[in-house]
């Protein structure tokens, strides 16, 4: 059975690339990068080369990277490292409904030293509007943390906005970017924040690195104590070849962001379209254009997410988060999202790669369509199943239907009402795969 890999917000495969410039560190180059001989040296190098690369591509300073185990450890780290360093300036943090766990149970789990968080709503797409942010504040909040780009619908929130709402106030402002690097701009320096969370295997690097980047000035207490590595701000021994692979992860986005970026949409919304197209009861979750390339989240209404993610085993994606996946309570995400729970159980999360093409969309659409009909043949189906599909818009016309077309040499992906606005879904493989 032919398998197609549409997990992309789970994890992405480790490029090529990356692997290659990690295998060295793998292998002879397994100096300790705390020690001074030459092998401890060449691996400290390698190293601050890794967090040079930062400054290219996220326009933070080097030293403002710290290296962390991934995401969760980044977001811990923030959280926890801020209120404790804040507290005598107040107990009071302010987290986004949606964020991931690693968040929003870090800022719970500080009750016990006497915070106290309140979650700021989201609207009904996943995005947290400034009006919304700005009721949740008290004098006493020192800090806030919203999620860059929403990883169970792809929603991106618009950080820098948010960022508005709490300058001048000595807030410490935190966002989650390890679903949005390396897929849209996230120049910390225009976001406004205070910390950005990376995680490496959200952007074809590897398991198990991440980093955090903290603005210059701001002291976080540490969570890891030890022999004082990094400045003293995470001691432990450095994975030296997990951190050069996120470094050549980020050269790879540098180069292939804006293109594959455009790919991922066109193929998104082919596949939106083809579903829309050939079945009834299909509605889209998240924001129609504030979202992120490759992210589809659908909800086949009368259905399960469950049902259909079980019956196409050969299609690896996913009914929500990793942590959450095929779950029977509705991710924590669409409930505060207000999405009603036989909506939110039809859903599924399909999430596209760089690497995937137009043959495996297209197959890919073929396979949901003969599952989601076998399926509601099975049982009678609610009216709301019956009904028509939601369409995907035009990214740059914003609000014109598009059609999908497949004369010529590859398919088109066209704006109905300027056919001139048009964007290819290329059946050839995408440059570098990876």
């Amino acid at each position: 059975m032919r398998e197609i890999y549409l997990d992309h917000a789970a994890t992405t495969p480790l490029a090529p690339e990356v692997l290659d410039a990690m295998l060295p560190w793998l292998r002879e180059r397994h100096g300790n990068a705390f020690c001074a001989h030459r092998l401890g040296q060449e691996a400290r190098r390698a190293v601050e080369d890794a967090r040079k690369k930062f400054v290219g591509f996220f326009g933070c300073a080097s030293d403002e990277v710290v290296f962390t185990s991934g995401g969760t450890e980044a977001n811990n780290w923030a959280i926890k490292g801020a209120a404790l360093a804040l507290e005598k300036k107040g107990r009071h943090i302010v987290v986004g409904a949606a964020e991931h766990p690693s968040v929003g149970d870090a800022a719970r789990f500080l009750a016990r030293f006497g915070f106290e968080t309140t979650e700021v709503p989201c609207d009904a797409t996943g995005q947290v509007q400034p009006d919304a942010l700005r009721a949740a504040l008290r004098p006493d909040t020192i800090l806030v943390s919203v999620m860059t780009a929403q990883n169970v619908v792809g929603t991106i929130n618009r950080i820098d906005e948010l960022a508005e709402v709490v300058r001048g106030k000595g807030i410490c402002f935190h966002t989650d970017a390890a679903q949005a690097a390396g897929k849209v701009p996230t120049a910390f320096p225009f976001l406004g924040v205070d910390m950005m969370t990376i995680a490496g295997h959200k952007m074809y690097g590897p398991k198990g690195v991440g980093a955090l980047i903290v603005r210059r000035g701001l002291d976080l207490v540490p969570l890891h104590h030890g022999a004082g590595h990094q400045r003293g701000r995470r001691s432990g021994t450095e994975d030296v070849a997990g951190i050069v692979g996120l470094g050549a992860a980020i050269d790879l986005a540098r180069a292939r962001m804006a293109e594959s970026g455009e790919r991922m949409v066109a193929l998104r919304d082919a596949l939106h379209l083809r579903l829309a197209d050939a079945l009834p009861g299909v509605v889209l979750n998240g924001h129609p254009l504030d979202r992120l390339p490759g992210t589809l989240n659908l909800s086949f209404l009368g259905l399960t997410g469950k049902a259909i993610a079980e019956r196409a085993p050969d299609l690896l994606l996913a009914t929500g988060p990793a942590c959450h996946d095929r779950a029977a309570d509705l991710p924590p995400a669409l409930r505060a999202m207000g999405m009603e729970p036989q909506r939110g159980a039809a859903s599924l999360r399909i999430t596209l790669g760089r690497g995937n093409t137009w043959d495996e969309i297209d197959h890919a659409a073929d396979r949901l369509i003969e599952v989601v009909e076998a399926l509601r043949a099975e049982a009678p189906q609610p009216a709301a199943a019956r009904g028509p599909s939601e369409r995907p818009r035009c990214p740059r016309c914003e609000d014109r239907p598009l059609r999908l077309e497949l004369t010529g040499v590859a398919p088109a992906v066209v704006c109905e009402d300027h056919p001139g606005c048009r964007y290819e879904a290329w059946l050839a493989e995408p440059a570098g795969v990876a």
